[in-house]
């Protein structure tokens, strides 16, 4: 039997090649969490997509362990707003980011911890444009936190993460953003 692993995942796209790596191993619950989307249609198009993604992806999985259920974190952008307040104008990949991936971490592993998950990781590592130290320091930070839970520190870009997440993305038509999702990174 495998071991309840929770994925935050940021997008459908960056989903897709995590799953495949970790799916062997794991049995995978798709957490999508993303205060940070303040378009509420950018927003939606997204859930969609990665809905989508796990719909097609079931279809072709092997057995029951292999199916990847979904679940969805609470829609606050107004939370995202007031935590970066005062860093709007940071670079992308600055202050800011560290903020929202401390939020989403944060989100996950009480998720995980009040869902009985033993493990959590994020997708966000899979991007060559985040910062997988940061991220993997972040998640470790929260996880101990909770008792009994543990950050699963991959860095998911590596092995051609990112590249085989764009082939999947293609192979499964799904809907390739070029933005990280906040409204700041969308100007930049």
């Amino acid at each position: 039997m495998k071991e309840r692993l929770l994925l935050h995942s940021c997008c459908g796209p960056c989903s897709t090649s995590v799953i495949e790596r970790l799916i062997p191993t794991y049995k995978i619950t798709l957490f999508y969490y993303n205060p940070c989307i303040t378009d509420r249609e950018e927003y939606e198009k997204r859930k969609a997509n990665q809905i989508r993604f796990l719909i097609l992806r079931n279809e072709r999985a092997a057995s029951e362990e292999d199916l990847v259920e979904f679940a969805e974190g609470t829609y606050e952008p107004e939370a995202y707003l007031s935590a970066v307040r005062g860093y709007e104008n940071e670079p992308e990949g600055g202050l800011r980011c560290t903020i929202c991936f401390r939020q989403r971490l944060s989100k996950a592993a009480e998720y995980a911890s009040r869902h009985g998950f033993p493990i959590y990781t994020t997708t966000l590592t899979v991007s060559s444009h985040k910062d997988y130290k940061r991220i993997t320091a972040i998640g470790e930070e929260i996880a101990f936190l909770y008792e009994g839970l543990q950050y699963l520190d991959m860095d998911f870009k590596k092995k051609d993460g990112f590249k085989r997440s764009v082939e999947l993305s293609k192979e499964y038509g799904l809907y390739r953003q070029n933005f990280c999702g906040c409204e700041f990174s969308r100007r930049r």
